[in-house]
């Protein structure tokens, strides 16, 4: 591999803007094998750094690598602007879920197909009122009914949530402990604790010049027509927490069921 594809891969993938010495510190070992001294791994890699922003500066380009905070990292340009600002706006507000929601989630993940109930007896709680935050999100659907007297509704995961976490299918879960870490970071989500629902707020759109960072952590999206960011408190807020509660209760009681 190049070592401008060793700088852009590296720049891709950095969630804040990466410094000059830190780029140095990755590649030196590799390039001192091959006989460099570490003068010369650090000239090199300047090199080859301006080179990577001016092929980036192209018009045909539609990203940038800037200099920010004295590190490097991509960025739209401020010419697409009003493009990215539409795609923004177009994207789903990332989901937000209740601690008692994720839990709900988790075990029919790993338990489906799973009645009402038996979550209830897992969890030790009742779990009828976030079935229907879940289903509502898409994460989980109906299985039919299981043959058990008043024949309760089962429930399972939905594509979507494979979506979500990124899964070819359930058989590629991960172990819980696991689960829990995809949760946070599929969900770009803190898990709030159930007294916190009332006081908090909606998070930002996430968007940025790449995959894999949520833009409400860097604060900024998108070059703006000056050159600068443009905040991601400007795009529009995801909905409000869910978890339990009497009207989601009552969502359940009068859901229908069509596998009935």
């Amino acid at each position: 591999m190049s070592l401008k594809a060793k700088l852009e891969a590296i720049i891709y993938a950095a969630e804040t803007p990466i410094t000059l010495d830190h780029i140095v510190e990755l590649l030196s070992e590799s390039a001192i094998a091959e006989g460099a001294t570490e003068d010369e791994v650090k000239s090199r890699v300047r090199v080859a750094l301006e080179e990577l922003i001016d092929d980036y500066a192209a018009a045909h380009r539609g990203i940038e690598i800037r200099q920010i905070a004295g590190g490097y990292r991509m960025s739209t340009k401020p010419e697409q602007h009003d493009v990215v600002r539409e795609f923004a706006k177009s994207l789903k507000p990332p989901i937000r879920l209740s601690l008692p929601a994720l839990e709900t989630l988790a075990v029919i993940a790993y338990k489906q197909p799973v009645t009402v109930p038996e979550i209830s007896e897992i969890r030790g709680v009742d779990s009828s009122g976030v079935i229907a935050t879940l289903l509502d999100r898409k994460l989980i659907t109906t299985a039919g009914r299981k043959a058990v007297i008043g024949r309760p509704i089962l429930y399972k995961s939905t594509k979507e949530f494979l979506l979500r976490f990124g899964l070819k299918d359930v058989n590629e879960l991960p172990s819980m402990e696991e689960f829990e870490k995809l949760v946070a970071d599929s969900f770009q989500s803190e898990l709030l604790p159930l007294s916190d629902r009332s006081t908090a707020g909606g998070s930002s759109v996430p968007v940025d010049a790449h995959d894999g960072q949520d833009a409400s952590e860097s604060g900024f999206v998108a070059s703006d027509s000056d050159g600068g960011l443009i905040p991601a408190e400007a795009l529009p807020a995801s909905g409000e927490l869910d978890g339990d509660g009497p009207g989601a209760h009552e969502a359940v009681a009068g859901e229908k069921d069509p596998a009935a």
